[in-house]
């Protein structure tokens, strides 16, 4: 993971009849390459995520060679479901995007399901350290109340 971006701020955009959003231009520059290039991810129900892509294959390569050479040492036999489970959400869970005009994002089907914000809605722009997150208002909601009383316990934990 690149230690050079961190990226923070909020804004509210709308998704508009063809399923586009568009980023705030900081944010769509720290996460995408020079095509506009990203990957999109379902994080948690509704919400999805957009990441460097060397940052998420880097992330998902190393991973998934550590399962493979579990499997292939023979220490995953009892944990075949698992593997299968991981596989199955491993399948769907991300994909390559372009962002049009460097910050303009189609959301693909099967991630519009997940994020379950119709067009002409608004959603939430949240820069979280080391991804850009986009939220269904409530979903957003719901995570601030439940993250913002740990916020300086956690910030303590994390910056000492």
């Amino acid at each position: 993971m690149s230690g050079e971006i961190f990226i923070t701020g909020e804004a509210k955009r709308t998704i508009d009849d063809r399923f586009r959003v568009t980023l705030p231009s900081e944010m769509a520059e720290v996460i995408s390459d020079s095509d506009g290039n990203c990957i999109l991810a379902k994080e948690r129900s509704g919400c999805l995520s957009l990441w460097r892509a060397a940052d998420w294959q880097k992330r998902i390569d190393d991973g998934v060679a550590l399962i493979k050479q579990k499997i292939q040492t023979g220490r995953m036999e009892s944990r075949w479901s698992d593997v299968q489970r991981l596989g199955r959400m491993l399948s769907t869970r991300y994909r390559t995007v372009s962002l049009a005009n460097r910050s303009r994002l189609l959301i693909p089907e099967g991630f519009r399901e997940f994020l379950e914000v119709p067009v002409n809605h608004d959603v939430m722009i949240v820069g979280a350290a080391i991804c850009v997150e986009i939220w269904s208002p409530a979903a957003w909601l719901e995570a601030l109340r439940e993250d913002m009383p740990k916020f300086g316990p956690l910030f303590t934990e994390l910056s000492a």
